[in-house]
């Protein structure tokens, strides 16, 4: 059994360390700050807890020594923090963070690593960068990429049609920080919030709008390559329009510690959510010009004997699946390692990637 250590013991921390207890392959340490947090799981010959603050770089360090790899579930803030005990403990390195500087700090450090430093692993950065470059690398030519993703619920019963189904503090950093795009095959930033646009799938209409971190490294990937790239987040129509009311009118991008208070007190979380992944590639083949889609819902649903929401599915299984991948030497064990150097198709087969399966949803998933 490899010994990892997940940091965060919050929604999506636990179910990484429940996914990983229940595979048998792994003994889990989840550590937090909070002890309260803590609490909500119990040790036992598979799961060590921790309580540790990750600005006691010392203890860190101490704790992350003589394991396989420590799994970030931790606010996008603390990234640096933990990657910096990574590498001096020479342990391999996963994290959630959708941040694009973290990132970029993350690449840095990797370069003179003596082990693996994987970020941005969970849907939007992750799974949908594996998504879209599998799909582009069908084409002879690209023309564009077109990344839409969401987590809504199933039953929206408020004015922004929203409920909290993961980070808040992710949430808000994705709505105010730039957002990278490729437009007419220069790589600029573009304004979080904007370039609103409506769809419908299965009968449902959806706005999406731009938001920040969601590509991932891809920009970087595919510049020079594509005329245009960009990601999107999808919400029900009219979430747009209040939340550039209270950022920019009210004046809230300056205070975020006010929004979150506001959002967490105001609307309630649920488990009855719904993961939309809609990517849509176009480009030459043959010389043609020709369009393919990846199209996907992902919903509530048991996994691993526990009732879990669609943003744990999709979020905690893909880490665990890169983290395979990885324990297996399946991808490079030194230095930086984007998403999209991660084949779909052995991440689907994978014992956590399959959970994505659309044949899979609708049902309760067994394992």
């Amino acid at each position: 059994m490899k010994n990892i250590v997940v940091i965060g013991a919050g929604k999506i921390g636990s179910t990484i360390a429940h996914l990983l207890i229940h595979s048998g392959d792994y003994h889990v340490t989840l550590a937090d700050r909070s002890k309260q947090q803590l609490d909500h799981m119990e040790a036992n010959s598979t799961l060590s807890l921790a309580e540790v603050d990750i600005a006691d770089h010392a203890s860190l360090v101490k704790l992350l020594s003589g394991k396989f790899a420590v799994l970030s579930a931790a606010p996008f803030h603390l990234t640096i923090a933990i990657a910096e005990a990574a590498a001096e403990a020479g342990v391999h390195y996963l994290d959630l963070t959708e941040d694009v500087e973290s990132t970029r700090r993350v690449k840095a450090i990797a370069a003179s690593a003596s082990t693996a430093f994987i970020p941005q692993c969970g849907l939007a950065p992750g799974f949908i960068s594996i998504v879209a470059n599998d799909l582009a690398s069908r084409f002879d030519t690209l023309d564009s990429v077109r990344m839409r993703v969401g987590a809504l619920p199933q039953y929206p019963s408020n004015a922004l049609n929203y409920n909290l189904t993961w980070s808040t503090d992710g949430v808000i950093n994705e709505y105010i920080e730039p957002c990278e795009a490729i437009v007419d095959g220069q790589l600029i930033e573009v304004p979080a919030l904007e370039e609103r646009e409506e769809f419908s799938l299965d009968g449902v209409t959806y706005e999406a709008f731009n938001t920040s971190g969601g590509l991932g490294t891809l920009c970087e990937t595919l510049k020079g390559k594509v005329r245009t790239l960009n990601y999107r987040t999808i919400r029900y129509p009219g979430h747009a329009a209040i939340m550039k009311a209270l950022l920019s009118d009210l004046g809230l991008r300056h205070r975020r510690e006010v929004l979150k208070d506001i959002l967490e007190h105001a609307l309630p979380s649920t488990m009855q959510d719904v993961v939309i992944i809609f990517v849509t590639v176009s480009g030459w083949k043959n010389g043609r010009l020709v369009q393919e889609t990846y199209a996907n819902k992902v919903y509530s649903a048991v996994v691993a004997g526990r009732m879990m929401s669609a943003i744990q599915i999709t979020t905690a299984s893909s880490i665990c699946a890169v983290l395979d991948m990885l324990a297996k030497e399946e991808l490079p064990t030194k230095g930086f390692v984007r998403q999209e150097d991660i084949g779909l198709d052995a991440f689907l087969d994978s014992r956590f990637g399959h959970y994505y399966a659309q044949k899979a949803y609708g049902e309760k998933i067994a394992g």
